[in-house]
């Protein structure tokens, strides 16, 4: 991992998880290990409706903590509509210590890396269905999980809502809340992929 995303990932880690939101995200760490038992690749779709904040945030910090904790797992994002990667969630991570390369103007593609020697990340906003392999579609906000009812190759649909930094843009508070965000899906996406490690002790 990248010197100064080690050190976010140091807090990350010691981010207490509440109850209610462990029972939520037990679903996503059973999907994931049955995948794993029976000798599949784990693909895990994070859905939401302009696939411009939270999806993008889970979808990195997910495919970051699985290469932390070296399980096997292919992590997408999309949306029900085309927007972009928000400007102020891409600062947001690049205060995380990710390193970002940024190519296009209209929906820019943006490489994030976590580390040195991976691939990198490359997230941009897209319609949620890009990938036909099944796949769990993990609903990040309430629009996009009330809006979808079907969605083509999702072989299981996990809620796992967020609530949206965009309320907070242009206020003096857009910094703090948009951190605040990706720390929230930081810590949960980290304590699904150590719940999992440890099971495989």
């Amino acid at each position: 991992m990248l010197s100064k995303l080690n050190l976010t990932i140091e807090q990350v880690l010691k981010i207490p998880i509440p109850e209610n939101r462990k029972v939520i995200l037990s679903k996503l760490v059973d999907y994931i290990q049955n995948k794993l038992e029976i000798g599949q690749i784990p693909r895990l779709n994070f859905i939401c409706t302009h696939n411009s904040r939270r999806s993008q945030f889970s979808q990195i910090w997910a495919q970051t903590a699985a290469s932390f904790f070296t399980i096997d797992v292919e992590c997408f994002s999309g949306g029900v509509e085309l927007t972009a990667f928000n400007e102020r969630a891409v600062t947001s991570i690049l205060r995380c210590g990710f390193k970002v390369d940024k190519e296009g103007e209209i929906n820019p593609k943006y490489s994030v890396y976590y580390d040195t020697k991976s691939k990198p990340i490359v997230a941009f906003s897209k319609l949620f269905d890009n990938t036909q392999s099944p796949f769990a579609a993990v609903m990040t906000c309430a629009q996009a999980d009330e809006n979808c009812p079907f969605i083509p190759a999702a072989e299981y649909r996990i809620p796992v809502r967020y609530d949206d930094p965009k309320a907070f843009d242009d206020t003096a508070l857009e910094e703090e809340k948009y951190d605040e965000r990706s720390m929230q899906i930081a810590s949960e996406m980290f304590y699904v992929f150590q719940t999992l490690a440890n099971k495989k002790l």
